[in-house]
């Protein structure tokens, strides 16, 4: 027993992290990351050489 309030504590984080509209900065995790920008914009004519690799 004297589970009750450990129990009601985690349902109330889970609806919190379920039903909280979390706001992400797409771009701000893309610099953490270290994404390379060049990669996602690539032209046509680089796609070419890549698939001949």
């Amino acid at each position: 027993m004297g589970r009750g309030r450990a129990k009601a504590k985690q349902t109330k984080v889970a609806r919190q992290l379920k039903y909280t509209n979390h706001h992400i900065d797409y771009d701000r995790l893309r610099q953490e990351l270290g994404a390379d920008e060049r990669h996602e914009e690539a032209t046509p004519s680089e796609q070419e050489s890549e698939r001949g690799r």
